[in-house]
């Protein structure tokens, strides 16, 4: 492979990535890490929210970008799944080590963190899923104790068991401790309990949804149902409008009749706060109910409330968990267990980046995955 790469460079807070057709192709460090020939990028809000809002960005000049898919080209000597040539997904969720960002022609990943394709999907559709799942599968199985053994069609891991059993080690750093241990016993939701997604048509709240009810919760879809109904209604139990926020939180209370104690809200803090009001917060047992926002909490908040927020970084400090994560995705992949979002495929390159965030900015692909397109780009 070549010592030098095209790569989207970030100089400056607030600024446009720049390309640099003469970046340094980064080097294997470790016998548990590989290196993967980008095909394809999936955009995420952070990849434009990190420069406009200083969200990690640890240093610069500094390339960043989470979700990628490619073919494995310097395979781990620890590793006895992957091989040269797999086609593989990869969450970059290490966002401090440059060299695993999404936005360069070449990324070091460990095998651990990589997820086979199955030949049945695309590799653009490889490009869409990892970062989602496995925010999506963090929250559910550790944040809310969800086990994932009981799931239909794929049986997954129990995080809450293997935390709790001392199998993941120094993974589980200070700075998660306390979220990792804290859904224990009856704080743990069951199959048959009530859950809300606000922000469903989200493609992390797409796949919680998916996972959710594949271990047979019952689950109620806040979203813009004109524009995304079509694909929630055939998995949500309920499905409610967002546009009059008020009336959906009339809704959920009446439907739920105070047995309401999971929410996940995947918008920001307003809508949290609209969740945390459909929360039962007077059951005489002593559980609390549980709210978790990845894109913030509410300002005003609740002492019968516990609140979360996804422990992202277990993935990739916690081999264990993090294999475990993604040999299940392998085999939802593998069975079609999981739909997977819609695509808008930009065909121009590291160069159409800027664009194509713009495009992601201007709310003008809700529902959809913008996947940049490198295959036909690469020197």
């Amino acid at each position: 492979f070549p010592l030098t790469q095209k790569a989207l460079v970030l100089y400056g807070l607030k600024q446009q990535y720049v390309l640099d057709s003469q970046y340094a192709v980064p080097m294997v460090r470790s016998p548990e890490e590989i290196l993967i020939q980008v095909e394809c990028i999936g955009l995420n809000p952070i990849d434009w929210k990190a420069p406009a809002f200083n969200i990690g960005i640890p240093n610069l000049p500094w390339v960043c970008g989470r979700d990628l898919a490619g073919t494995v080209i310097y395979e781990s000597s620890c590793s006895s799944r992957l091989r040269i040539g797999d086609r593989v997904l990869v969450p970059s969720t290490d966002y401090r080590d440059i060299r695993k960002a999404a936005f360069q022609e070449y990324a070091i990943a460990t095998y651990y963190n990589a997820a086979r394709i199955p030949p049945e999907n695309s590799t653009q559709q490889g490009a869409t899923v990892g970062v989602a799942f496995v925010a999506a599968a963090l929250a559910l199985g550790v944040s809310f104790g969800l086990d994932f053994s009981v799931a239909v069609k794929s049986s997954g891991p129990d995080l809450i068991e293997m935390i709790s059993n001392g199998l993941c080690g120094s993974g589980i750093t200070a700075d998660i401790r306390d979220e990792c241990y804290s859904s224990r016993g009856d704080d743990r939701i069951r199959p048959g309990e009530w859950l809300v997604i606000w922000g469903a048509s989200t493609t992390t709240g797409f796949i919680a949804l998916q996972l959710a009810k594949l271990c047979g919760l019952k689950v109620i879809c806040v979203a813009d149902v004109a524009r995304h109904g079509t694909k929630l209604f055939d998995v949500a139990d309920l499905l409610v409008d967002r546009l009059d926020p008020d009336r959906a939180v009339e809704i959920i209370r009446g439907v739920t009749q105070g047995k309401l104690r999971y929410g996940l809200d995947f918008i920001g803090s307003d809508t949290a706060l609209f969740l945390q009001h459909t929360l039962c917060t007077n059951n005489k047992s002593k559980a609390k109910a549980h709210l978790l926002g990845t894109s913030g909490l509410p300002k005003i908040q609740s002492p019968e409330i516990q609140y979360h927020s996804v422990p992202i970084k277990l993935f990739h400090t916690s081999p264990v968990i993090g294999e475990r994560l993604v040999l299940w995705l392998e085999d939802l992949l593998q069975g079609k267990a999981l739909v997977l979002p819609e695509l808008l495929i930009r065909q121009g390159g590291l160069a159409d980046v800027n664009t194509s965030l713009n495009i992601l900015r201007n709310g003008l692909v809700s529902g959809k995955r913008v996947v940049i397109d490198l295959q036909s780009h690469q020197s």
